[in-house]
């Protein structure tokens, strides 16, 4: 197994991530087929521009050729991540460290998903850094709102990205005893953000343009059943039910079950590449029968997307928003559409009637009177 090691680096005056091997040509091609992974003459590694979304996709890219990731340099000098700031915050203490995992097991007796555990977990360690870089152990209203400003309003975070922090933070503080009431920490209101819909005619652009069986499949499966992008690495062969033409999503967000369309094309298109690939368990699979990573598949969409020139912001989740908003348009009734994506309110599945073309058309311009 070849083991590369993902290190902090200051270059050109940003941080980075430096991906640190011994010379292997197999690593240094599957590297480049990420373009944003720079090679530096100056310190003689690869590197790419440090943040959490990044360090995921050079683990998730890495372990598709069986590599093992080293990236401990990460959990001992730790920088806030594209922040304008840069502060670099302390070392956990080995009592804080052993708390952090007693904090995790507790969330995950929770039985929250594995992403929103990492995600609260990562957002108390830097909390609680903060707060020794602060020299403080009282974790009050006002440390929480400075912790607020620095690491995500002044580094531009999103508004969902800051909600989440917020709720890590009342959670480990629930876990320590605190009353979080009595804080009266308060979320910022979500923004209301139209989703991005393709039209029919650019989804078939993006197919044509997959040549590979496997990949034209995954991203065939996302559009077809309105899959969200987890949802489609997790299916298994057995979740398929050709007889009832149906798609069984289990342990979805919400940890809720559900069925979904399985189309007619897309399963001709199924079974062909069922044939050529012959998946054990998991309907695709990436190096040794293991699952397929979120970030090779957005890899491949993003090459499809690159060769026609689409100047939207697309990503894999686009493609599911695309199918509810074309199901709309063809005359299916919202609380099916709503069933088919697994919403636990309709009120979310009411924002593609923003979008629909045909919803839009209908309306009279008052221009064209005049």
């Amino acid at each position: 197994m070849i083991k590369v090691k993902l290190s902090p680096l200051k270059h050109k005056s940003v941080n980075q991530i430096a991906i640190k091997f011994n010379y292997n040509e197999k690593v240094r091609l599957h590297l480049k087929k990420l373009s944003d992974v720079k090679w530096s003459k100056t310190h003689k590694t690869f590197y790419i521009k440090y943040s959490s979304e990044n360090k995921k996709r050079i683990y998730d890219h890495l372990r598709d050729i069986n590599c093992f990731i080293d990236y401990n340099d990460f959990k001992t000098n730790r920088v806030i991540s594209n922040s304008i700031t840069n502060i670099l915050l302390p070392k956990l203490k080995q009592n804080q460290n052993k708390d952090i995992q007693k904090f995790k097991k507790w969330l995950q007796q929770k039985r929250l998903s594995e992403n929103t555990v990492n995600t609260y977990v990562e957002v108390t360690v830097f909390f609680i850094r903060y707060a020794s870089l602060k020299n403080t152990s009282n974790y009050s209203k006002r440390l929480i709102e400075s912790f607020n400003y620095d690491f995500i309003v002044k580094p531009n975070k999103s508004i969902s990205y800051q909600n989440q922090c917020i709720n890590g933070i009342k959670k480990y503080l629930e876990y320590i005893g605190i009353e979080v009431d009595k804080l009266e920490l308060k979320r910022p209101r979500k923004e209301k953000k139209l989703p991005v819909v393709l039209s029919v005619e650019e989804i078939k652009q993006i197919f044509d343009e997959t040549h590979n069986l496997k990949h034209k499949t995954l991203l065939s499966l996302i559009y077809s059943a309105g899959l969200r992008v987890g949802e489609a690495i997790s299916l298994k062969i057995k979740d398929i039910d050709s007889k009832r033409m149906l798609i069984h999503i289990k342990g979805a967000k919400g940890k809720k079950d559900r069925y979904t369309l399985l189309s007619d094309s897309f399963l001709h298109l199924l079974r062909n590449y069922y044939k050529q690939y012959k998946p054990t368990e998991y309907l695709f699979e990436g190096q040794k029968s293991k699952q397929y990573s979120s970030a090779s598949a957005q890899k491949i969409l993003k090459n499809a997307v690159d060769k026609i020139g689409l100047k939207k912001r697309i990503t894999l989740h686009t493609l599911r928003h695309s199918f509810a908003t074309h199901l709309l348009e063809n005359g299916t009734d919202i609380r099916y559409i709503q069933e088919l994506l697994g919403h636990s309110s309709p009120k979310t599945t009411m924002i593609y009637t923003h979008v629909s073309e045909t919803s839009i058309r209908k309306i009279k311009n008052p221009f064209d009177n005049l």
